[in-house]
C-alpha cells in the first residue's frame, strides 16, 4: 500500500477538502500492539497495485501523534480505537471498523463511489 503518513492536524483539512472528489482511507495504527499488527498486514496483503492508483490512504501511528488521533475522533465524531480504519467521503467519516472487523472486503466496499 502506499501510505501517506498523516502527522499533522493540517493535513485533516486536507483530507476533507480531496474527500469531496473521492473518499480516503485513514488507519489508525498502535506500533505496539499485535492486533493492530496483524489488521495492518491482512490488509496490506490483500490491497493491489490498482487499489493503489484508485484510493488515496493515510496512516496514523496513534502512539506518536495521540493528539492527532483524539483530534480525528472529536472532527468525525467516532469513538477512538485502535486499530482502525475510517473512510472519509465529503468531509464526513461513513464508514469505521476496528479490530478485526477491518477487512478489505469491507474496506473496498466503503471505497467504491
Amino acid at each position: 500500500m502506499h501510505w501517506i503518513p498523516l502527522t499533522d492536524i493540517a493535513q485533516l483539512d486536507a483530507i476533507d477538502e480531496a474527500s469531496r472528489s473521492t473518499p480516503i482511507l485513514i488507519f489508525k495504527h498502535s506500533t505496539t500492539c499485535s492486533i493492530s499488527r496483524t489488521a495492518l498486514h491482512r490488509l496490506e496483503r490483500a490491497w493491489s497495485v490498482a487499489d493503489n492508483d484508485a484510493h488515496t490512504t493515510y496512516h496514523l501511528d496513534l502512539l506518536r501523534y495521540r493528539a492527532l488521533s483524539n483530534a480525528i475522533a472529536e472532527r468525525y465524531a467516532i469513538e477512538h480505537e485502535s486499530p482502525q480504519v475510517l473512510v472519509i467521503r465529503d468531509g464526513r467519516c461513513v464508514s469505521t471498523a476496528s479490530h478485526f472487523g477491518i477487512t478489505y472486503a469491507e474496506v473496498k466496499e466503503a471505497l467504491a463511489p
